[in-house]
């Protein structure tokens, strides 16, 4: 659930993006770091473990806007694609607002999609996430490449009760910033009842964020970076060893209260 901070008026909220590896979670990342304007997004974080050889997850806080009177703070993370990274994976979900599905949608791939979707399940019902509720967004990522699967044969299989979707080629900016303003649009109204007491409106979005706020979550017309550049060579992005588990979700609480903290 998010993390509210009641004295200095601020709004931890978690997005989790999930799928299967290579599908595309930290491209999303990347391009949104580059695009959005440095006063509106923080610094990229990455997370690894003696254990494993690529990142645990990336993360990126994001300023979204006003709930009522409260700062809204977007921690958008990713988690690792590859089924031996299972129990990071849960410690990355433990605690999400939100989930935004990245899927490949090359053909061979469509069994990995539904090993993936079907850890996701599993997973939420460990950390007592009722999938069925939680806003969900389905992103069909690589949809440039040749070979691909119908969207209809994604709903069908994986998306049937109809829940929101993204066509996108991540790699190019397509869909990113659609899928982000999706879950955005989603998961405000559940903050809103949740934190705010707020019946639930049946509204198709940006009422919950004020037009002025939602502008946020545009992409900058003077992007700090080229969105090509290798995540690795950046500056700015602060990268954590961790031991454990345990240390990771202690160091995801403290990253959340420290965002829930700032005044900006």
């Amino acid at each position: 659930m998010a993390f509210v901070n009641y004295a200095s008026k601020n709004i931890a909220v978690k997005i989790v993006y999930y799928g299967p590896g290579l599908s595309g979670k930290t491209t999303n990342l990347r391009y949104i770091y580059f695009k959005l304007d440095p006063s509106n997004r923080g610094e990229l974080v990455c997370l690894e473990t003696d254990t494993e050889r690529t990142y645990f997850f990336d993360m990126l806080p994001i300023r979204a806007g006003m709930i009522g009177e409260f700062k809204v703070h977007f921690q958008l993370l990713t988690v690792p694609g590859q089924v031996f990274y299972e129990a990071s994976r849960k410690s990355v979900l433990k605690g999400a607002d939100g989930i935004v599905f990245v899927a490949d949608s090359q053909i061979p791939l469509l069994d990995a999609n539904l090993e993936n979707f079907d850890g996701l399940r599993r997973n939420c019902l460990e950390q007592s996430i009722d999938l069925d509720e939680i806003p969900l967004v389905f992103q069909y990522n690589k949809r440039d490449l040749q070979y691909i699967l119908p969207v209809e044969t994604f709903n069908n299989l994986i998306n049937p009760r109809g829940r929101s979707y993204v066509e996108a080629i991540a790699i190019r900016g397509t869909g990113v910033f659609e899928t982000l303003r999706e879950i955005a649009k989603l998961t405000v109204p559940v903050i809103r009842e949740k934190i705010l007491g707020e019946p639930r409106k049946a509204v198709t979005g940006r009422e919950e964020i004020t037009t002025g706020d939602m502008s946020r979550l545009k992409e900058s017309e003077t992007p700090s970076a080229s969105p090509e550049a290798d995540t690795t060579a950046m500056s700015d992005t602060a990268k954590i060893k961790l031991k454990s588990n345990k240390d990771i979700e202690e160091e995801l609480e403290r990253l959340s209260r420290e965002f829930a903290e700032k005044e900006k």
